[in-house]
């Protein structure tokens, strides 16, 4: 089958975690022997933040490490080009952080002349924290929405939003994210995460700064758009700031420590429980024991406890994470456990196989010809 996606890039992930979980999703679909073009703004707020800071370097980098994904960029998506992209899709995915205009014209496409699926799949706590910005879009024309936690799939059928949901996690692209373990030589502990909009400012105080502090662990932490006062917290407390990392890049990065904690953004504790963010996933997949801040795991995906360690407050951090450090056998079990449960039910290419059992579903077989796109 032809898949078109439109996301707001695939080639960077640069504050833009939803690129994780694409590319092992185009992976997978070419490996079933589906054929897939995703289409990227030329001028996209992620890529435009790649190239600034690390030039067409990171372009080529991005190539040479997914030379199975070679994104098509568009200026401007008017009827008679839309017309050319999607003259042969079968099935048509696109993302929520695509501008409005985008989602509506693809839309209006779909009414007038569209044979494909058309979903919108939405991977972002805005339906809770700004639902009028979701309410805006015109998503009649779609099929359905994939809605990453049950409880956003709950949200567009309870506001009417959407006329079918279905719940689509995230997922490890396994074929990158595997385990490297090795006796760590760089550290403790490592923490990958965008400082983002005070959004888990105070908890990461809590569970990351003050533990680091008090127990004198050597950390790591990566990532962006850390203000000078957090850059100022993080030196505080001993840690070392490494700024953004390729994603690529994070599975060696895993492997140089003893463990990795989760801090969620307060909207993913306090309005939208059950859904865990990508790095939960590929920490997972890559076997660091992982200690968790609290979220609530209501929808079954994880055994807490087992898959990873939860800390109810920052000493009980600070308890699992030494326990960690000093027990060897507890360090394996977590190891273990983990990549096991994602090998069994998280992996990109589960996530593929539901995303076809959906096709199904709506009555579009999936074993249909496969004729590429032509420009």
């Amino acid at each position: 089958m032809n898949f078109v996606l439109f996301y707001h890039s695939i080639v960077s992930d640069w504050n833009h975690g939803n690129a994780h979980f694409l590319r092992g999703i185009v992976r997978e679909l070419k490996n079933s022997g589906h054929h897939v073009d995703v289409w990227e703004p030329v001028d996209g707020w992620s890529r435009k933040n790649l190239l600034e800071q690390s030039g067409h370097s990171a372009l080529e980098c991005f190539q040479q490490q997914f030379p199975f994904i070679t994104p098509r960029l568009y200026h401007q998506l008017d009827p008679s080009y839309l017309d050319r992209v999607l003259d042969q899709a079968d099935v048509v995915l696109v993302h929520e952080w695509n501008d409005p205009e985008v989602i509506a014209a693809i839309g209006r496409h779909k009414q007038r002349c569209g044979r494909y699926l058309l979903f919108f799949h939405d991977t972002h706590h805005r339906s809770v924290t700004a639902p009028q910005e979701i309410a805006r879009f015109d998503l009649s024309s779609y099929d359905g929405v994939l809605a990453f936690g049950q409880i956003v799939s709950e949200l567009y059928s309870q506001r009417n939003w959407a006329s079918r949901v279905w719940t689509w996690h995230e997922a490890a692209d396994t074929a990158l994210f595997v385990p490297r373990r090795k006796s760590p030589s760089s550290g403790d502990l490592v923490w990958i995460g965008n400082w983002g909009d005070d959004e888990r400012s105070a908890e990461l105080r809590e569970f990351l700064f003050e533990p680091v502090r008090n127990l004198g662990l050597r950390t790591s932490i990566y990532g962006v758009r850390y203000p000078e006062n957090a850059l100022e917290e993080v030196s505080a407390s001993g840690a070392e700031f490494c700024g953004w990392v390729p994603n690529h890049l994070v599975p060696q990065v895993f492997s140089d420590f003893a463990c990795t904690v989760h801090v969620p953004r307060r909207p993913y504790v306090q309005t939208l429980s059950g859904i865990p963010t990508i790095r939960v996933f590929e920490a997972m997949a890559c076997g660091i024991p992982l200690v968790c801040a609290p979220w609530d795991d209501a929808e079954g995906l994880f055994t807490p406890g087992e898959d990873y360690l939860v800390a109810k407050n920052g000493k009980e951090m600070e308890k699992a994470v030494r326990d960690i450090l000093n027990d060897r056998d507890l360090a394996e079990h977590l190891s273990e456990r983990s990549v096991k449960t994602i090998l069994e039910r998280h992996t990109c290419k589960h996530r593929v196989n539901e995303l076809l059992s959906i096709c199904n579903e709506l009555g579009f077989q999936t074993d249909r010809e496969i004729i590429p796109f032509r420009q």
